[in-house]
């Protein structure tokens, strides 16, 4: 079935769909991993986006329920240069155009991803739409630029749960169940969802964790009645600008608990301590980002999937130290308070694909609570 991809400064590209009639708004953006599309799909950080795939041959194998990072598809459709559509793994319990739709996700393929990859990071990640029902390119074009983007827009209550809950036998326990096998004496984790996905918490657990996770509302006396040992930012999606209120309410716990943040939460802890953020030209996402520790000289190959950067020269540099940059590029991925127990990353090291270069963040946010205890 013929699918229109039009951009908001008129690019046209002809495709088909995969997964039947369908339309999509969003900014479209790439990701440049080789695998891992189903935890890529299942990412709360791409709400309001259309993700393109750099590699080829997307689906060869399949998908199945273990590789959810959360409980359904967040991009607004799926764009892939071949779709493989006969699966060949053991783990495989279904293809991926059956998985799209179930949630209703617009699935395209053959056309030069190539091209639209290329010309994304001259012209900048932009607006666009993609339908299988609207084949008029000027209305497609016209209907991108009409749509008001992201920037300043709150995407976080999109995701967010909307009420508390813990974390056992790896899935989502309702209410303030407390997970099974873990004892009192374990360290209690309080995890603002903004968009979390499951291998943080689950990383949290195999460490001895308990993980209480709270909607991205919670205000701090709320957070701080449950009496954490440690705070975590969870990621999520969007310009970090435009969340309601939590910028407030992670100013409020500064020194109250220690804090790791990672992607969105490291953005906001960085609006917290005063700062501003600024969009990227075509953001980071992908498996094969390099990222420099400053404070070991290490260099570790991280996965990312962000469009806005915390501006260091914003920042008190006796309060907030730069930890870790983008070897590409040179921007910010890391930073550390001077004063106060807290420290995040722009990038995921909960490695959900891949790969797992920077899963030591969580050990050193165990240890930074130990210390504070």
């Amino acid at each position: 079935m013929k699918a229109l991809i039009a951009l908001e400064d008129g690019t046209i590209f002809e495709g088909r769909s995969f997964t039947g009639r369908g339309e999509a708004v969003g900014e479209i953006v790439f990701n440049t991993s080789m695998s891992g599309y189903q935890e890529i799909l299942t990412d709360p950080s791409y709400t309001g986006q259309i993700v393109t795939m750099t590699y080829p041959l997307i689906g060869n194998y399949g998908v199945n329920p273990d590789d959810m990072e959360s409980l359904s598809i967040h991009p607004k459709a799926f764009l892939v240069k071949e779709y493989q559509g006969h699966p060949s793994n053991f783990r495989s319990t279904r293809p991926l155009a059956d998985f799209l739709k179930e949630f209703d996700v617009l699935g395209v393929e053959g056309f030069d991803t190539r091209a639209l990859v290329r010309h994304i990071r001259t012209a900048g990640a932009m607006k666009g739409v993609v339908s299988t029902e609207d084949l008029d390119p000027d209305s497609l074009v016209e209907r991108a630029s009409q749509w008001p983007g992201l920037v300043g827009q709150d995407m976080v209550k999109l995701v967010s749960c909307s009420e508390p809950y813990t974390w056992g036998n790896d899935k989502p326990l309702s209410g303030a169940s407390l997970p099974p096998d873990l004892s009192d004496s374990a360290l209690k984790i309080v995890a603002f969802d903004f968009g979390i996905k499951f291998n943080q918490i689950r990383i949290f657990e195999k460490r001895g964790c308990r993980v209480q996770v709270v909607p991205a509302t919670t205000d701090a006396q709320t957070v701080l009645g449950l009496e954490p040992d440690g705070i975590f930012l969870s990621n999520g999606p969007g310009d970090p600008e435009g969340v309601e209120g939590v910028v407030h309410t992670v100013r409020e716990l500064i020194g109250k608990k220690p804090i790791f943040g990672i992607c969105l939460g490291h953005q906001i802890l960085g609006l917290a301590y005063g700062g501003s953020t600024y969009k990227l030209k075509f953001g980071h996402r992908g498996g094969n980002q390099p990222v420099k520790d400053l404070q070991t000289g290490k260099v570790e190959i991280t996965s990312q999937n962000h469009g806005f950067c915390v501006d260091m020269t914003s920042l008190d540099p006796t309060q907030v130290e730069l930890t870790h940059i983008n070897l590409n590029d040179n921007s910010c991925e890391g930073m550390r308070h001077r004063v106060h127990p807290a420290f995040s990353v722009q990038y995921h090291p909960e490695h959900a694909p891949g790969p797992h270069d920077a899963e030591y963040l969580f050990d050193r946010f165990i240890d930074l609570i130990k210390e504070q205890s």
